[in-house]
């Protein structure tokens, strides 16, 4: 069995693509703050990410991008606000940097895991 067929990296790899995922769509919302009309998106981070985890055919599928409602509407039509995306990419940086980690204690753990075995007698 491949290393690459823990579930828990399957999982953080998605966590990974979800994070990336948003942060591009809130960098995209930040460059057109003031295009009008733009209708603010987001991935429900959430349900994707309780999808990957149980189903692997839709977890290989990129994650949705919904508009969000309930925001302010300018008079142009459009509803970017730069205080909820800055906030929402500190927040996608921060969850990054901590799969990362967590990935990387994961590796630390199995390379661990193979050391030891190759230095036991049988």
């Amino acid at each position: 069995m491949p290393i690459t067929d823990d579930a828990c990296i399957s999982v953080l790899t998605r966590f990974l693509d979800l994070t990336m995922r948003r942060s591009e769509l809130v960098m995209s919302n930040m460059a057109n703050i003031d295009t009008p009309g733009f209708k603010t998106k987001d991935v429900n981070f959430r349900q994707e990410l309780e999808k990957a985890s149980g189903e692997l055919e839709s977890a290989s599928l990129p994650p949705a991008a919904r508009q969000v409602r309930g925001l302010i509407e300018r008079p142009d039509g459009n509803n970017v606000s730069l205080e909820r995306e800055s906030l929402l990419l500190a927040q996608s940086q921060l969850a990054f940097n901590a799969g990362v980690q967590l990935l990387r204690d994961r590796f630390k753990m199995i390379s661990a895991a193979i050391h030891e075995g190759s230095t036991s007698t049988p």
